[in-house]
């Protein structure tokens, strides 16, 4: 039976059951297409990473004798739309049984299964073989339980999959290192240089321009530094064990306006194309902290295994828990726009010019800076979920819409009501520059409130408690918060709300 068998750009997994054996008639279809490049606008090493990892990908099965149906994304013979695609090439090949792997994006999973309604032949899905997690493990998980809360899950998940773990007990007789990791990073440990491939993407890159594919952010076509072959996903994992755990807890949410990756694995992209898995990532990270026990804390593991087994899977979980109700979500009823900043990086707030540059430079930011920096500062200017969603959605090398969205529109916008985070993730400046060197020689006074030279986060901080006060008045966690709300006085607040409406009218100027 001729079987033609569907692999998406982020489904390059070479260990999966499929590949076991070779069959001259089963044809592995991958596609570049308008379709997928064009639903948002991307970054354009996004674009080009995809590009390349689905080429070396496609040049790996044919090497090992499988039968490929490759389609550039400027050949003549592309479609540019999947359900074309797929049509054509059962006409054109004979095909009896058309066979593909779960996507991880609603949308196409849904196109997926329109698509093989209309078809006139024998149809089947598969398992992407990635995950821990099966899509409805977690809603079976928290069945009947009013709080999500990931702890719970990530303790469950330790134990069934013995990650860090002595019998019943966790490793360090404590299962979250979580308040070890909060160090300020000063420069007293040298941060190592990124693992960099200096790739020559050109030709890939000006196929896309002759394409006219619309992105943004920067590009260096003769040094291009993301790994795009699963050979090169395991030098990045290999260096990230050598030099970078030992130190990665420790300044996990830490952040310096010399240092854009400090301690970071840059492992998601790997990861969320599927060219490594969690659990080879995860095994490989435990095997050398137990063979390097003596130098390496537990606290640096453990809050490296937190962030896959615990809230990797958790997030996938709650996006197919939730959807596609999830996507419309705005439970903060914010309705403003983003600012022409979020696509120049031109603006005199130095932690957010740091971030939004770097990942307009890189199509790279770490957690925090997207958690605490640039999400901060979209919930507390109230910008609408859909546009933040669009912006993340397509500057990060890694943002797949399963991980992306509840990152986003959930943790970081508070848009879902609280279904992930208890409560929402705002801070006037006093937390970055807690956390980072931004503040030093910002434009802004992180202490003051009022005047030119304000910190722009204080007084939207407060304007954001006033204006959603309500809303939050029965939630525990913004009890403290609130009541120092209470005891500004009148005037001052009033004051406080002129500056943060001044901001939020005209925020190119700040």
């Amino acid at each position: 039976m001729k079987k033609l068998r569907l692999l998406l750009g982020d489904q390059l997994n070479e260990a999966h059951s499929w590949f076991e054996e070779v069959n001259d008639d089963t044809f592995y279809l991958l596609a570049e297409m308008r379709q997928e490049t064009d639903y948002v606008k991307h970054h354009i090493q996004k674009v080009v990473a995809f590009f390349m990892s689905m080429r070396n990908f496609s040049t790996t099965l044919q090497a090992k004798g499988h039968r490929v149906l490759y389609f550039e994304i400027d050949a003549k013979n592309n479609p540019q739309n999947l359900e074309k695609l797929i049509k054509n090439c059962i006409q054109e090949s004979g095909i009896e049984k058309f066979e593909y792997q779960l996507p991880d994006e609603y949308r196409l999973d849904q196109q997926l299964q329109n698509i093989c309604s209309n078809l006139q032949i024998a149809t089947e899905a598969f398992d992407t073989e990635h995950f821990y997690t099966s899509r409805t493990e977690l809603s079976t998980f928290f069945e009947g339980k009013k709080l999500l809360l990931m702890e719970n899950f990530y303790r469950n998940m330790r134990k069934k999959h013995h990650v860090l773990m002595q019998g019943a007990t966790p490793v360090g007789n404590q299962w979250n290192f979580d308040a070890d990791n909060r160090k300020k990073y000063k420069g007293e440990v040298p941060v190592p240089a990124e693992k960099n491939f200096h790739a020559d993407v050109t030709v890939v890159l000006q196929q896309i321009q002759n394409a006219g594919i619309t992105t943004f952010g920067a590009i260096n076509p003769t040094d291009f530094s993301w790994p795009t072959s699963r050979a090169a996903c395991l030098e990045v994992l290999d260096y990230f064990c050598r030099k970078l755990l030992p130190y990665f807890g420790d300044y996990e949410d830490a952040m310096h306006t010399d240092e854009k990756f400090l301690f970071h694995s840059r492992l998601s992209f790997a990861m969320n194309s599927k060219m490594l898995s969690p659990k080879e990532v995860i095994d490989t990270v435990v095997a050398h902290y137990w063979a390097n026990e003596n130098t390496i804390s537990i606290s640096q593991v453990e809050g490296f295994v937190r962030q896959i087994l615990g809230w990797r899977e958790y997030i996938r979980g709650i996006y197919w828990k939730e959807m596609p109700n999830y996507s419309q979500m705005n439970a903060l009823n914010n309705s403003n726009s983003l600012p022409d900043f979020f696509w120049t990086g031109k603006t005199k707030m130095n932690c957010m010019q740091h971030a939004i540059q770097q990942s307009l430079d890189e199509a790279y930011a770490h957690h925090i800076q997207r958690l605490m920096v640039i999400g901060n500062f979209t919930l507390l200017t109230q910008i609408h979920p859909d546009e933040v969603d669009a912006w993340y959605l397509g500057v990060y090398i890694d943002a797949i819409e399963w991980v992306e969205m509840p990152n986003t529109r959930g943790m970081s916008q508070y848009a879902d009501g609280g279904i992930i985070a208890t409560k929402p993730y705002v801070s006037s400046g006093s937390y970055i520059n807690k956390m980072s060197n931004n503040c030093v020689k910002c434009h802004y006074n992180v202490k003051d409130k009022f005047g030119d030279k304000a910190c722009p986060f204080n007084s939207l901080y407060w304007n954001f408690l006033d204006e959603k006060k309500k809303y939050f008045k029965g939630n525990q966690r913004m009890a403290m918060m609130l009541n120092l709300l209470k005891k500004i006085d009148p005037e001052e607040l009033y004051r406080i709300k002129l500056k943060a409406n001044e901001i939020i009218s005209n925020m190119d100027a700040y």
